[in-house]
């Protein structure tokens, strides 16, 4: 098939239709408007194994993604007629950009749509750490009715260190306002806020010295990759915790268990790990002080409508107008 550039006018001047899958899940109403569009053959079913995806791929042209699947050399391989993949979310780090560029392989993103979502997790797992309700919630259905071991903490009047202060961190610093709380963030492009009660730190040093919580909210880079080390937690007040709803790899997970374990920080919240799904067995599991969620940033009905809505209009235009919006490049 001819490259991207040609791509859209040799489907409509040999009216082949584009053939698109959606092989990770997708809302079922926006399933069905995908469906419908006259200019695309779309696969009848979401959510197909990766065995079926790799006996579709040789045929495939479009590829909606969200987390499940990878865009890597194996599949990429095995996908000589693939012209775009869209991720139905913000993140891309689980597509090979770079050979994709190689090979001709548009990718985008639909960047915004599950910022709020993301966000609210974020204060979730705070709000759980801090008040100890994933521990009360196992222990009461246990039987046990540990009432005065399960003491918590206060977020009103805290000082918040929020390192990434993009679209995500700043709709977490605006949404716990109302606890009144000093942020300190720490973002290399940015250099103020226009929010009163937000201050830039001066380094990453002084957000974990002084901070009594941590919010991480930075995309997995070659630069950020282990960025938040031993060396740095270990600077974290005893009473302090650190949420980590970003993306995994930031965070060494070794040192995370260690300083756990050893309680040289209060507590941890973690929605997302260097390896997904989180491998079982796993030291991580072990520690009463960090709670867990599977990666949930983005799942609420909301934000998947809003991915999913996005990702359609962005295939629609590619196919129909040439039209590339959202392109992410290596």
């Amino acid at each position: 098939m001819p490259p991207y550039n040609e791509g859209a006018f040799f489907f409509m001047e040999t009216k082949m239709k584009p053939f698109i899958v959606v092989p990770d899940g997708f809302d079922k109403t926006l399933f069905e408007e995908l469906k419908k569009i006259d200019s695309l053959e779309v696969h009848p079913t979401s959510k197909v194994s990766q065995d079926e995806l790799k006996a579709l791929l040789p045929r495939v042209n479009g590829l909606i993604i969200r987390s499940a699947t990878t865009v890597n050399a194996e599949l990429l391989a095995l996908a000589p007629n693939l012209k775009i993949v869209i991720r139905a979310g913000e993140g891309t780090d689980n597509i090979d950009k770079k050979l994709c560029q190689e090979k001709g392989v548009k990718v985008a993103n639909t960047p915004g749509a599950n910022n709020n979502s993301a966000a609210e997790h974020a204060i979730a797992l705070m709000m759980s750490v801090l008040r100890n309700t994933a521990i009360a919630d196992k222990t009461m259905k246990e039987g046990k009715w540990e009432k005065n071991s399960l003491t918590g903490l206060e977020l009103w009047k805290k000082k918040v260190g929020i390192v990434g202060f993009g679209r995500i961190g700043q709709i977490v610093a605006k949404r716990i306002s109302g606890f009144e709380p000093e942020v300190l963030f720490f973002d290399p492009v940015l250099e103020k806020s226009d929010m009163p009660h937000c201050k830039k730190a001066q380094n990453l040093e002084e957000i974990f010295k002084t901070c009594d919580i941590i919010s991480l909210h930075t995309p997995l880079l070659p630069g950020t990759k282990g960025m938040i080390n031993r060396e740095l937690m270990s600077m974290m007040k005893k009473e302090a915790i650190l949420v980590n709803a970003s993306r995994g790899g930031i965070v060494d997970e070794e040192a995370l268990y260690e300083l756990l374990k050893e309680k040289k920080f209060r507590g941890a919240g973690f929605d997302v790990f260097a390896t997904e799904p989180l491998p079982v067995p796993n030291k991580l599991l072990e520690l009463s002080n960090l709670t867990l969620s599977p990666h949930l940033g983005a799942s609420t009905e909301e934000a998947q409508f809003r991915v999913g809505e996005m990702a359609v209009f962005q295939m629609k235009e590619f196919f129909e107008k040439n039209n590339l919006l959202n392109e992410v490049k290596a």
